[in-house]
């Protein structure tokens, strides 16, 4: 809030004028910020015009008048009229000439802000954080109230004043001067007549001269003296006995009226207070929305695309998180303490690092933007089991029972008593188990030092490769130690129909066929045909290119000819008629890695598609088929934060139907 001036057209006629200090510069503590405001006036757009409000009520009757606003030495000053004609407008004028006081306050719209913790020059003020630095701004508009918002706040109103006054009241005037100076001058006549005069004639020309000299000088004075008193008068009013040596010095000086006002003016510029202006603003978010924003800013920091975020943040808090998605580690830190009532060291440094790893928002924050960096990780390694393999969930760490129907009977002819036969079903078993898999990692004091929250992103990186991974081992350890089953039998067996052997089992045309053929063969409990087709041909990376060829069309040749002459076309066929099977090749290299129990180089595979026949079951708890980062405990013996990553998983053989091997020797 500051000074608010009312001046009354001359005459009566046109407007009233209106003038006043609208910002000084300073802090200001503000409804909705946790700190001072600071409003930078360099940053501050400012129209040509701007609507004077009644109370900051954005409603038509409520606008008084029209102002201009222009910075000058720092601080904002406005200058207008009162236009409206309404109760509002009629009531601000009136008290204002009784000797109300007026404050105003500005509207603004603030398009920038910042918090900031050390000191920082605006305004040509030094400031001490914390405090937010509005940087860029807009006036929306400029209001009289008649108290401000801070009650601790004395504030002061300039008297209003009148800057010419009516014929009347100069006539009146006129009239009290000179009826003295008529006194006066006739009792000096009077005293003439009795004196004699002589009888020189040189006198008696100059005699009736006299008379008039006296009288013009007397209106000359009488106009001097009321135009100084008018001076005198309109000085007074101006100071309003607040002011006694601007008064006394105005006076003594010869100032005029316009000039007393401005020094006043710049008296009270120099009184104000530090906490002076009301300003409406959009306040920075806070609690949880201020979190999201901060956890948004450091997703797209370490590369996450803002298109992944608007699902989970929202358009306007990911467009917030990419304005200081540049914003440092320490930054973070700090943020993460002032979100949570806690000041910032002036140093940085362990007292800074330990304040704020004791604070919820910041492991959270962590923990979150940690989880998708894993995720994305995870995401684009590629997995071969899940091509194989179906998913289920599995509600505990106990083995679990996975039931599978089979058909018992073919439907039967129904006899002319119209009775259907009852038929049945059988359950086959399979089973499926979980185990928890993690590692832990720390965000290092070096790190926060160091400003490294690359480094620290490199672990979830590196544990969303490893957890991707971790399937297709757990797949091909278990697929190559070709387990025992309920029935006592290995999962690939001669008595399964599903294992080739033999010189017939290599990896050629031949062998490809009788696999095929095998694989169509298999039959249900009840003998009958499963009725499903090969749909992928796994394979070691040794033999991709030779899977490549067998499964492949014919190719197209351009050979021979003369180029002007045109070219022949030739067709060369494919390998074998194994190419109508449609089948996709799918090579690892853990089929042949020695670190595994079994492996060969040789060996190969068919699967149906998990889709049609339960071959082997990718288990999640309960729905959960993605890693896990959290937050840990703050160890006193490391000087950091830790977080911890673990995924509950399990992989198991469904049914050895609608899988075959080839020992491929």
């Amino acid at each position: 809030m500051e000074e608010f001036l009312i001046i009354e057209a001359a005459n009566g006629n046109g407007n009233p004028k209106v003038a006043g200090l609208a910002y000084g510069g300073g802090k200001m503590n503000l409804p909705g910020w946790k700190y001072p405001v600071v409003v930078d006036l360099a940053g501050l757009e400012i129209p040509e015009q701007v609507p004077l409000l009644a109370n900051h009520e954005n409603k038509v009757a409520s606008r008084v008048g029209m102002v201009a606003a222009k910075v000058v030495n720092n601080t904002l000053e406005i200058e207008g009229d009162i236009v409206a004609k309404g109760d509002q407008a009629d009531d601000i004028v009136a008290q204002s000439k009784a000797g109300a006081d007026w404050q105003l306050s500005i509207g603004a719209e603030v398009k920038k802000s910042e918090l900031v913790k050390g000191k920082r020059t605006v305004n040509g003020q030094e400031q001490t954080g914390p405090f937010y630095h509005i940087g860029e701004s807009t006036l929306r508009e400029i209001s009289v109230l008649p108290c401000g918002a801070d009650s601790g706040t004395k504030l002061k109103v300039t008297a209003s004043f009148n800057i010419g006054e009516g014929p009347e009241e100069i006539k009146a005037e006129e009239q009290i001067e000179e009826q003295p100076q008529k006194k006066e001058k006739t009792s000096v006549d009077k005293s003439k007549k009795e004196t004699p005069k002589p009888d020189n004639p040189e006198v008696k020309k100059e005699q009736p001269k006299a008379p008039e000299k006296t009288e013009a000088a007397a209106d000359v004075a009488l106009l001097a003296i009321r135009e100084e008193r008018e001076r005198v008068g309109k000085i007074q009013a101006i100071c309003a006995g607040e002011y006694a040596e601007l008064e006394r010095q105005a006076i003594s000086a010869g100032w005029s009226p316009e000039e007393t006002s401005q020094k006043v003016l710049k008296a009270l510029r120099e009184n104000r207070p530090a906490a002076d202006v009301n300003i409406i603003v959009k306040r920075q978010p806070q609690g949880a929305e201020m979190r999201k924003t901060l956890e948004a800013a450091m997703c797209l920091r370490i590369g996450i695309p803002g298109d992944t975020l608007l699902a989970e943040y929202g358009n306007e808090t990911v467009h917030r998180g990419d304005e200081i998605s540049d914003m440092s580690v320490r930054q973070l830190l700090v943020e993460c303490m002032a979100m949570e009532g806690m000041d910032a060291p002036r140093a940085f440094g362990n007292e800074t690092i330990h304040a704020a790893f004791s604070t919820v928002s910041l492991p959270g924050i962590l923990s979150n933007v940690a989880n998708k960096k894993l995720l994305q990780s995870y995401q684009a390694q590629p997995i071969i089991a899940t091509k194989l393999c179906s998913s289920g969930d599995l509600n505990d760490f106990k083995e679990n029972e996975r039931f599978r129907l089979t058909d018992a009977g073919d439907l039967q002819p129904i006899g002319a008593d119209g009775e259907i036969k009852e038929g049945g079903f059988t359950e086959e078993k399979a089973t499926n188990q979980l185990e928890t898999y993690g590692k832990k990692f720390c965000l290092t004091r070096k790190m926060v030092m160091n400003d490294d929250l690359g480094a620290f992103m490199k672990v979830p990186v590196a544990m969303g490769n490893r957890a991707a991974r971790l399937i297709d081992q757990l797949f091909f350890k278990r697929l190559l130690s070709n387990p025992e089953q309920r029935d006592g039998k290995k999962l690939f067996a001669t008595e399964h129909l599903n294992l080739l052997t033999g010189a017939t089992s290599a990896l050629n045309p031949e062998g490809l066929r009788l696999a095929v053929q095998m694989f169509l063969d298999q039959v249900d409990a009840d003998g009958q045909p499963i009725n499903i087709e090969p749909r992928f041909l796994l394979v070691p990376t040794g033999l991709k290119h030779t899977a490549i060829e067998l499964t492949k069309g014919a190719t197209l040749v351009i050979a021979g000819g003369d180029a002007t002459a045109g070219t022949i076309p030739t067709i060369r066929p494919a390998l074998n008629a194994l190419v109508d099977e449609n089948l996709v090749v799918v090579s690892s290299p853990y089929l042949s890695n020695v670190t595994y129990d079994n492996a060969s180089s040789t060996a190969w595979y068919l699967f149906g598609d998990p889709q049609a026949v339960d071959t082997w079951e990718i288990g999640f708890l309960r729905g959960k088929r993605t890693p896990t980062v959290e937050r840990g405990d703050t160890d006193f013996n490391t000087l950091g934060l830790w977080f911890r990553v673990y995924f509950d998983l399990g992989v198991r053989e469904q049914d050895h139907r609608g899988m075959v091997k080839s020992a491929g020797v």
